[in-house]
């Protein structure tokens, strides 16, 4: 019988300062880095859910909605929102605080994929996820057409056979 976990207990959160060797020349968060912090915390999220090692498998929707300034904090949030065969979706937000302002905004959000592997670098099974709250249930029920989507664009998976997708759009069976 497989195991079941529950979104919330992969929760991982990371605060950041931004320092001068994390910006660019006007002083604004390089998106390289902050792609580089939300890598890592949704790393770990994945390891809290499947307990093993993972890997990135794919990055989509990142999202830059506002510039995040040198001096700013930076508090990254990622949760697994489903899991697959061997794959996770983690979600990850990134709120900016301006301490001296006593300002606080959502600047960035996205979703990356990680496989579960074992020791000798082969895909694993991970527990089902089990989404409890609104949010959580909200993401898991978007994650499979984010996969399905995610398929296609990698040549993966036929349009014809994405049936979640094909929900959304009302495609005929003649696409």
């Amino acid at each position: 019988m497989k195991m079941k976990k529950y979104a919330k207990d992969s929760l991982a959160t990371m605060t950041e300062m931004v320092l001068p060797n994390d910006t660019n020349p006007l002083h604004n968060m390089m998106g390289g880095r902050m792609m580089h912090l939300m890598d890592v915390v949704a790393a770990i999220a994945a390891q809290r859910h499947s307990n093993s090692i993972v890997v990135t498998a794919s990055v989509d929707h990142v999202s830059f909605n506002s510039s995040i300034k040198l001096g700013n904090v930076v508090t990254l949030k990622a949760q697994v929102t489903r899991s697959f065969n061997s794959s996770m979706e983690v979600y990850i937000e990134v709120w900016t605080e301006n301490i001296p302002d006593n300002t606080k905004e959502k600047s960035n959000h996205a979703f990356f994929t990680f496989v579960a592997l074992n020791q000798q670098g082969k895909p694993i099974r991970v527990p089902e996820l089990v989404p409890e709250t609104s949010e959580e249930i909200e993401l898991f029920d978007g994650a499979l057409r984010r996969r399905q989507l995610r398929l296609i664009l990698a040549g993966k998976m036929q349009a014809k056979d994405a049936t979640e997708l094909q929900r959304i759009f009302n495609l005929s069976d003649n696409s």
